[in-house]
């Protein structure tokens, strides 16, 4: 059955849960700067997500930890320039939450002030609730993020699906109430199974986004630089790449080196 599309000027996350409850599923892509932000709102993307994977795409560290909340500022800042219909979420960087209540909100205010973010989002369940309250109790939209959470990579020890053992499938529902039950408007679960990432979309009333979740959650994000293509070296079996922009920029690159060796460019009609 198709469900008619609303049109929506600009994104709240109001919108996300009308879209969850009239069936409409959300597209969300990350962005960092102020160009490409532009072209994905442009095309009509719901949710922008300034994520810490900005630590590996932009800044080519290989975990998401090193990334400080002020480069957050900067990279969400420049992505709030550009945006005229899409929800803009920020990514709490390692270190900014987790220990303390305070220090959470702290760093949720510094990005909604200084950045103009609609919203933070924050890994975790149970172990942050204290920090989640905090922040929503200052009128900060929240987004949480359970399954791979990749601010504990040494913990977890790989990237590896999680949840596949009852026990952590049956925390990851409890948590994903608990999240509800305190305020979070949406939540993203990553690398679990798609028969547990849906059982989850059913049973709470937020809008559910998965990465690596199946087709049976609420909507989908992924990095844009893994689906454009621009990264070659991400092979994900949840990654559908819609470009192969590495080749097409390498080529075209290197096209322009041998215009410019051979004096081809600038031409006559390229100088003043």
């Amino acid at each position: 059955m198709s469900v008619a599309k609303k049109d929506y000027k600009r994104i709240t996350t109001k919108s996300l849960i009308e879209m969850k409850a009239n069936g409409e599923k959300i597209s969300m892509l990350t962005a960092y700067d102020y160009t490409m932000a532009k072209i994905v709102d442009t095309a009509g993307v719901d949710v922008i997500l300034v994520g810490d994977s900005a630590s590996n795409v932009m800044a080519g560290y290989e975990t998401t930890l090193p990334i400080t909340l002020d480069h957050m500022i900067y990279h969400a800042s420049s992505v709030v320039r550009a945006v005229q219909r899409a929800l803009v979420v920020v990514d709490l960087p390692f270190g900014s939450y987790q220990s303390d209540p305070k220090e959470a909100l702290r760093s949720s205010i510094r990005i909604m002030k200084e950045s103009g973010g609609h919203a933070v989002k924050l890994e975790g369940g149970s172990e942050i609730k204290d920090s989640i309250k905090k922040i929503l109790n200052a009128g900060i939209p929240v987004m949480g993020h359970l399954g791979l959470t990749p601010q504990s990579i040494y913990k977890f020890g790989s990237y590896t699906v999680r949840a596949k053992e009852d026990e952590e499938a049956d925390k990851l529902i409890e948590d994903a109430k608990l999240l509800e039950k305190l305020g979070c408007f949406a939540l993203v679960l990553e690398k679990i199974p798609a028969h547990l990432a849906g059982k989850v979309a059913k049973s709470i009333s937020i809008p559910v986004i998965g990465i690596g979740a199946g087709g049976g959650v609420d909507g989908q994000v992924l990095v844009i630089h893994d689906m454009l293509g621009m990264n070659n070296e991400f092979s994900p079996r949840f990654l559908r790449r819609y470009l192969n922009l590495y080749e097409q920029m390498t080529e075209a690159i290197g096209n322009y080196v041998t215009d410019v060796k051979s004096k081809d460019f600038p031409n006559a009609n390229e100088q003043y």
